[in-house]
C-alpha cells in the first residue's frame, strides 16, 4: 500500500472543482470509479466523517500500489462497468455522489511495456486490465478491413480511415504486426509531417478505446450511476475527448447516452438530472502549467432530480 501522502503515478485533474462538485457531507456514501493514483479519493476521504464511506474502482493492478489505508475506504479491483454489481455486493442501495475522471494517466503513457504511446518501443498491448482480453496487436492482426476502417473513423475521427485500414491489412499479409514500431513503420508514410503526432495520437486512441471497450463500459457505468444516485446526489465526470463528452452530456440532458429527448404531456424534457454547471469547467492556467495533459479536460456536474 502507498503511504497516505503522495500518489505514485497521477496528478489529479481538476481536483478541487470536481470534489467540490460532489457536494460532500461527512456521513455520505461516495464512489470514485477511476481510482488510479488515488488523488481524488484522498481529497474525498479528507472531507468524510467517521460514518462516511468511499468505494474506489480500478481494474489496473498498478493502482493497488496506491490503496489508501483508511477504514472508510473500500477498494474494488474491477472495471467501473460493474458498478451496479459491486454496490449490491457491498449492500449499498444508494449513493450521494459519483466521480469519474476518464483520462488515461501519464503513468500509462510513460510505461513502454503497456504500449499506450507511440513515443516508446514496446508491444502493442494497451490493456488497462493486463490479466484479460485482447491486445491492440490482436485488433490490428485479426479485424477485417472494414471493421478496422470503422474503428479508426468512429474512435479516432480519422478522415483517411479506409486508406489506413487497407495499408495495415496489406502489410500484415506479409508479416504479423506485433510492436509499436511495426505499426509506425506501416502507417507513418500516410501522414504529413506537420500533423503526424496528432494523427498518430488518434490512431492509438482509437485502438485503446477498442481494446478496453471504453465506450460500452462508460455507457453501462452512466446508466448504473443514474440508478444508484439518491435524489439530490451528484454525477461528476471529467472527459477528455468528444466521444465520451457527448455521451456524458447526453445522459445529463436527456437521461440516455444517445441524446434522444423525451418530453412529457406539457412538452417538458424528461431527464433524471439537473445540470449544476451549464458551462463546462476547464483547468485554469496554473493547473495547465503544472499538468499539460489536463488541457483537453472538461468537467460536467449534474444533480439527480
Amino acid at each position: 500500500m502507498a503511504e497516505n501522502n503522495e500518489p505514485i503515478y497521477h496528478v489529479p485533474v481538476l481536483l478541487k472543482p470536481s470534489v467540490d462538485g460532489m457536494s460532500i457531507h461527512p456521513d455520505g456514501t461516495y464512489v470514485d470509479v477511476t481510482f488510479g493514483g488515488g488523488g481524488h479519493s484522498r481529497e474525498i476521504l479528507s472531507r468524510l466523517g467517521k460514518k462516511g464511506i468511499l468505494l474506489g474502482f480500478d481494474q489496473d493492478e498498478d493502482a493497488e500500489r496506491n490503496i489508501v489505508d483508511n477504514p472508510q475506504f473500500i477498494f474494488v479491483r474491477s472495471n467501473f462497468r460493474y458498478l451496479h454489481n459491486f454496490l449490491r455486493y457491498h449492500n449499498i442501495d444508494q449513493i450521494d455522489a459519483i466521480l469519474a475522471d476518464l483520462g488515461v494517466s501519464s503513468h500509462h503513457f510513460d510505461d513502454s511495456e503497456r504500449g499506450f504511446s507511440f513515443r516508446f518501443e514496446g508491444n502493442l498491448d494497451m490493456r488497462m486490465n493486463k490479466r484479460a482480453g485482447m491486445t491492440a496487436a490482436d485488433v490490428i492482426n485479426t479485424y477485417d478491413e472494414e471493421r478496422l476502417a470503422n474503428l479508426f473513423y468512429l474512435y479516432g475521427e480519422l478522415k483517411n480511415s479506409r486508406k489506413l485500414a487497407s495499408t495495415i491489412v496489406k502489410a500484415r499479409n506479409e508479416r504479423k504486426i506485433i510492436t509499436i514500431n511495426d505499426l509506425l513503420d506501416i502507417i507513418k508514410p500516410l501522414f504529413g509531417r506537420e500533423r503526424e503526432k496528432k494523427e498518430l495520437a488518434k490512431v492509438f486512441q482509437s485502438l485503446r478505446i477498442e481494446v478496453n471497450q471504453e465506450m460500452e463500459a462508460l455507457k453501462e457505468m452512466l446508466y448504473a450511476a443514474t440508478e444508484a444516485l439518491k435524489p439530490g446526489g451528484r454525477l461528476v465526470v471529467i472527459t477528455y475527448h468528444s466521444l465520451e463528452d457527448r455521451m456524458v452530456k447526453n445522459i445529463i440532458k436527456t437521461g440516455n447516452v444517445e441524446g434522444k429527448a423525451e418530453k412529457d404531456f406539457f412538452g417538458n424534457l424528461q431527464t433524471p438530472f439537473r445540470q449544476v454547471n451549464n458551462k463546462v469547467i476547464v483547468p485554469d492556467e496554473t493547473e495547465l502549467a503544472q499538468n499539460p495533459r489536463s488541457r483537453s479536460a472538461k468537467l460536467r456536474i449534474a444533480e439527480k432530480i
